[in-house]
């Protein structure tokens, strides 16, 4: 069953090396929401999950990883108001992004489960939400993005950065499913479909990247 839309219109997309051991794993593809993912049987510990995060470059001040999550801020920060409250969902152990608005004047929350888990800050409404790198870890996606909507105001903003691919037919050669913790693939189609299930408008910025914007019943804002 998908873990995003919970059909059961679902098939073996791609199967990694039987050589790879205990990295073997499946990837499934639903045919109704365009989501490719790896069934629970094959998902890694939270001990392990936490220990791939920790291996991962994160300075704060480091240029080429900020240049890196400017694709998805420089996208988003001219529709955000000046000094407008928003929050790093899966900021992890180094949360340059959210560094980076704080330079800018934003107001910035931080929620990671391993790294900063301050569950006040899910109880807070925002003008904007980022998830960048987060969205192919989420082993309950229907369950996240429900959260993300309720905690999104009205003609608020989430931008999203994950990996995406054009075709499908990619999927054996590209280097994201070989991460451990990369556990959901989505498309454009996946977010095209997001998107009508919490009836926001989106955006395609830029490869990887997708902004949704949170409609409301005064809003005159068009894509």
């Amino acid at each position: 069953m998908c873990p995003l839309c919970s059909c059961s219109d679902v098939s073996l997309m791609h199967q990694s090396s039987k050589d790879s051991g205990p990295e073997y794993r499946e990837f499934f593809h639903c045919g109704i929401c365009d989501l490719v993912f790896v069934p629970s049987r094959f998902l890694i510990s939270y001990t392990a999950e936490k220990k791939r995060y920790t291996e991962h470059n994160n300075d704060l001040y480091d240029e080429k990883y900020r240049n890196f999550l400017r694709k998805l801020y420089t996208p988003l920060r001219p529709y955000l108001k000046p000094g407008s409250k928003g929050l790093d969902y899966g900021s992890g152990p180094g949360p340059a992004l959210a560094t980076m608005m704080k330079e800018d004047g934003f107001n910035i929350n931080l929620y990671d489960p391993f790294f900063h888990p301050i569950e006040i800050n899910l109880q807070t409404k925002y003008d904007f939400i980022t998830c960048s790198e987060t969205a192919e870890h989420f082993r309950a996606p229907k369950v996240e993005f429900d959260k993300l909507q309720g905690m999104l105001k009205p003609n608020g903003w989430l931008g999203i950065m994950t990996g995406m691919l054009e075709e499908w037919s990619q999927f054996p050669a590209w280097y994201y499913n070989r991460d451990p913790t990369h556990i959901r693939f989505y498309s454009r189609k996946t977010m095209t479909w997001i998107s009508k299930l919490y009836s926001w408008d989106l955006i395609f910025p830029g490869p990887n990247v997708t902004l949704f914007y949170k409609l409301s019943a005064t809003s005159d804002y068009h894509s």
